[in-house]
């Protein structure tokens, strides 16, 4: 099971840190993503870690302004949003991927519930 939290309300230039805790199940040797979905769109890629943490992927949309990081003792991957716009606004979801190779191919095999990010223009 995945949990994801430290969703908010902040306002744009603005940061927050989210973070998906496992449990019931160690996921050190997954891969780890988030992904979003806006209203009336679909779920996109945001990023992802493998499970060694030497390997990280990320979307043109957000390269540069999130780091995604984990920590594997705690079970726990981390998402951090510093320089947020209106535009980042969406459900956050954490999910244990089987394996990467790009922002467009992966396998999936866990998803966690989301967390509700909103930014204010």
């Amino acid at each position: 099971q995945l949990q994801a939290s430290g969703g908010g309300l902040v306002q744009a230039g603005g940061s927050l840190r989210l973070s998906c805790a496992g449990s019931g199940r160690t996921f050190s040797n997954y891969a780890m993503g988030w992904f979003r979905q806006a209203p009336g769109k679909e779920r996109e890629f945001v990023t992802a870690i493998s499970w060694s943490a030497d390997l990280t992927y990320y979307a043109d949309s957000v390269k540069g302004r999130f780091t995604i990081s984990r920590d594997n003792a705690k079970n726990t991957v981390y998402l951090r949003m510093n320089s947020l716009k209106p535009e980042d606004t969406a459900v956050y979801y954490c999910a244990a991927l089987l394996w990467i190779v790009s922002q467009n191919s992966y396998k999936s095999a866990y998803w966690g519930q989301g967390t509700q990010v909103t930014v204010s223009s």
